[in-house]
C-alpha cells in the first residue's frame, strides 16, 4: 500500500517508494503550484492516467542528461546546420503542452489531462514552467516543456508535427541551459530516444544530492527570452 496525501504539503520519504511499479510513492493531493514545486525539489513528479487519482513517482535509477554530455547524432547535426527553422522559448506554452497532450495512438489516450495542462500553465504563468518551440515556415512544428527550479531543469514531454522539430528544439534548449549553469536535466525514466542524446541512469540518491545543490541556486524566472535561427553548432 502507498500513502494517501491529505491537504498538507508533505510527501513520504523517498525510501518508501515501491520497487514495482518502480518509484510509485503516493496518491492523492492536488496539482497546486506549491505542491508541484515541493515535489520537484524532492525528486518527485506526478504521472497518472485519466480516471486515476493523482499518482506521485520517484523512480530509481533516474534517467538524466548531464548537459556537458549532450550527444547530437550526425544526421541531426546536418539538420541543425542546414534546415530552415526558428527556435523560441516561452512564446507558445499553451500550444506546446496541448501538442504534447494530443493522442499518439489508436486508443486516443494521453496522461496529460486537462487538469495537468491547467496545472502546468499556472506554473508557467508563475515563471516556473517553460517550453522550447521549433517553428518551420512560420508554423509551430514541435517542442517540449518542463519545470525549472534554481539551476535544475525537469523535462516533462515533447511532441512533433514535422520531422525532427522536437529534436531541434531540445538541442537548442540543452545548449541554452548549459550556458546558464544548468548541469543536469531530469528525464525521469529511461527511453531509447533520450539515451541517443547522451542521457543515462544514475542512482536516486545521487539525483537527490544534485537537486539539493542545484535547486538552491538563484533561478531564472520566466518568461525566458530566446530566439535563434538555423545553423546551431551543438
Amino acid at each position: 500500500m502507498i500513502p494517501w496525501l491529505d491537504h498538507s504539503l508533505q510527501f513520504p520519504p523517498l525510501a518508501q517508494a515501491l520497487r514495482e511499479p518502480n518509484g510509485l510513492l503516493a496518491a492523492g493531493g492536488d496539482l497546486s503550484p506549491a505542491r508541484l514545486l515541493l515535489a520537484y525539489r524532492q525528486g518527485i513528479f506526478p504521472w497518472f492516467a485519466p480516471g486515476e487519482p493523482i499518482l506521485w513517482w520517484s523512480p530509481s535509477p533516474r534517467m538524466v542528461l548531464h548537459t556537458a554530455e549532450l550527444h547530437v547524432p550526425r544526421s541531426l547535426q546536418k539538420v541543425l546546420r542546414n534546415r530552415h527553422y526558428e527556435v523560441r522559448l516561452d512564446t507558445a506554452f499553451a500550444r506546446v503542452i496541448a501538442g504534447c497532450a494530443a493522442p499518439r495512438d489508436e486508443a486516443g489516450g494521453s496522461w496529460i489531462t486537462r487538469e495537468m495542462q491547467a496545472a502546468y500553465l499556472a506554473l508557467h504563468q508563475a515563471g516556473h514552467a517553460h517550453c522550447a518551440e521549433c517553428w518551420i515556415d512560420g508554423e509551430l512544428a514541435g517542442g517540449l516543456y518542463g519545470v525549472a527550479i534554481g539551476r535544475m531543469f525537469y523535462g516533462e514531454s515533447m511532441y512533433t508535427s514535422r520531422p525532427d522539430a522536437s529534436k531541434i528544439a531540445f538541442v537548442h534548449l540543452v545548449c541554452w541551459l548549459r550556458e546558464r549553469g544548468f548541469a543536469m536535466i531530469d528525464c525521469q525514466m529511461r527511453t531509447h530516444h533520450l539515451a541517443r542524446f547522451g542521457a543515462r541512469e544514475i542512482p536516486r540518491n545521487d539525483f537527490v544530492a544534485h537537486l539539493e545543490r542545484a535547486c538552491n541556486v538563484p533561478g531564472l524566472p520566466g518568461p525566458w527570452c530566446y530566439t535563434a535561427g538555423s545553423g546551431c553548432d551543438a
